[in-house]
């Protein structure tokens, strides 16, 4: 099943790259949007056009809002709101690239930007960012983020919204009572971790993330005490995931596994880990700005703190790149032109303040980036310095890669589980994800040669 999946992937790329998608020549249905391989129109600016977001659900209630602030200014156009899971998102716009029915306006994040790109289905956006009034006031690494997972040309398909950056949450409460500093660096997580794990009354430094999702988490912890700043060799053909720095960094993070974290941590995806936090006694915990709020509502904004990953050598810190979020206007859009005024309306100052706000992420509007709600939720203030002030390195995960999904999903998972479990070396890991990577990246390579 894996191999197949992988070949359709990378079929649908070398279609792609080839100019001949023959795949997504569907004509566009009566909603006025259409496939990958239809042109589209820019239309006349008015009228009706359909939004689908990808955290359907979870951000409906906000992007109503906007969406309801937008037709107020915008009276003679018409958004049609289809909100859809983020689990379901992907494979849904896969199966209207191929059908038919794609929308006008879409959330199109970096995880999944390249597949869509590759086929076809994404108007480039340059021009028209260098013609609006968003020009100059979009977050400069967000933007790179979105070029680089693009699938390799370096073009703009997804204008950004907001970052989810990486938090190390600690208990405030718990650190002071056992007398111990802040876990600013990785030498201090360490110290904090073992410290504050007492098992008889099942007392845990630190929950590990076993489950769905390990391997981005683990990636971030490498990277972050390695100080390795770039996912490949300088040649570009080879990672670094397996550099000796890395698999010492991996051995040592690994081992903390039962030894100051609970066994459970072995399968816990995100809302397992993070509910186990938020109902126990564990010092330290690894996610993201994404689950503030939970915190808040389990302990009160008084007895933790959500800030930037530890500091590594040399006194820089080093994360990977956490997926960046935008909007994509769809090629087939037949009214193109109001399809960009509802991604303007969006991430302009206003809506793109009210939507991080309420989602907990970092605006990637630099004047929302200072309103005043920022300093309130201190871990997304902590999160913008860090990713604005220069003192950190962003490692650019290879979302362009077609079998990056499978890679560091489906086939290596159940791999990171063994190492936690000792029943596979950090290095023999790390060696098998290399090879599949480096594999990857030479097809990818060859892919656009020709």
């Amino acid at each position: 099943m894996k191999s197949s999946i992988r070949r359709s992937r990378r079929a649908a790329v070398a279609v792609a790259l080839g100019s001949v998608l023959a795949l997504t020549a569907t004509a566009c249905g009566d909603d006025g949007s259409g496939s990958g391989g239809d042109k589209g129109a820019e239309g006349s600016g008015k009228g009706k056009i359909v939004f689908w977001d990808n955290n359907g659900g979870v951000r409906t209630d906000i992007w109503k809002q906007i969406i309801a602030d937008f037709e107020k200014a915008n009276p003679d156009i018409k958004v049609e709101y289809v909100g859809i899971a983020s689990t379901e998102y992907q494979s849904k716009v896969d199966t209207a690239i191929q059908g038919g029915g794609l929308p006008d306006v879409g959330g199109v994040g970096a995880a999944m930007l390249a597949g869509f790109a590759a086929q076809n289905a994404l108007d480039p956006l340059e021009e028209r960012l260098s013609k609006s009034s968003l020009n100059g006031k979009l977050n400069e690494g967000m933007i790179a983020s979105l070029k680089a997972a693009g699938g390799g040309d370096e073009k703009l398909y997804s204008i950004p919204t907001s970052a989810n950056n990486g938090v190390l949450y600690y208990r405030t409460d718990l650190f002071k009572k056992a007398g111990l500093d802040e876990p600013a660096t990785w030498e201090k997580f360490y110290a904090a971790a073992e410290k504050l794990t007492n098992k008889g009354k099942n007392e845990f430094g630190y929950t590990i993330r076993g489950g769905a999702g390990s391997i981005a988490q683990a990636l971030d912890a490498m990277y972050g005490q390695s100080g390795i700043t770039s996912f490949w060799d300088t040649s570009g053909e080879k990672t670094t995931v397996n550099d000796p720095k890395n698999v010492e960094a991996l051995k040592k993070y690994a081992a903390l596994f039962k030894k100051v974290t609970p066994a459970a941590d072995l399968n816990n995806d995100f809302t397992k880990m993070v509910a186990q936090w938020d109902s126990g006694t564990i010092g330290m915990l690894n996610h993201n700005l994404g689950s503030y709020q939970d915190h808040v509502k389990a302990f009160g904004a008084d007895k933790f703190r959500g800030i930037p990953q530890p500091i590594g050598p040399g006194g820089k810190r080093v994360q990977v790149s956490n997926p960046v979020d935008g909007l994509g206007v769809f090629k087939g859009s037949k009214n193109k032109e109001a399809a960009w005024k509802f991604v303007e309306f969006a991430v302009s100052h206003e809506s793109n303040s009210k939507w991080n706000e309420s989602a907990g992420a970092v605006p990637s509007n630099t004047e929302a980036a200072k309103d005043a709600w920022i300093a309130k939720a201190e871990p997304t203030k902590l999160a913008a310095q860090a990713l604005s002030d220069g003192s950190t390195t962003i490692v650019q995960l290879p979302y362009y890669l077609p079998d990056w999904n499978t890679i560091s999903k489906a086939d290596n998972e159940p791999n990171f589980q063994k190492v936690l479990l000792g029943k596979m070396s950090a290095k023999d890991f790390l060696d098998t994800m290399a090879e599949q990577l480096n594999k990857a990246q030479d097809e990818w390579n060859q892919q656009k040669k020709g």
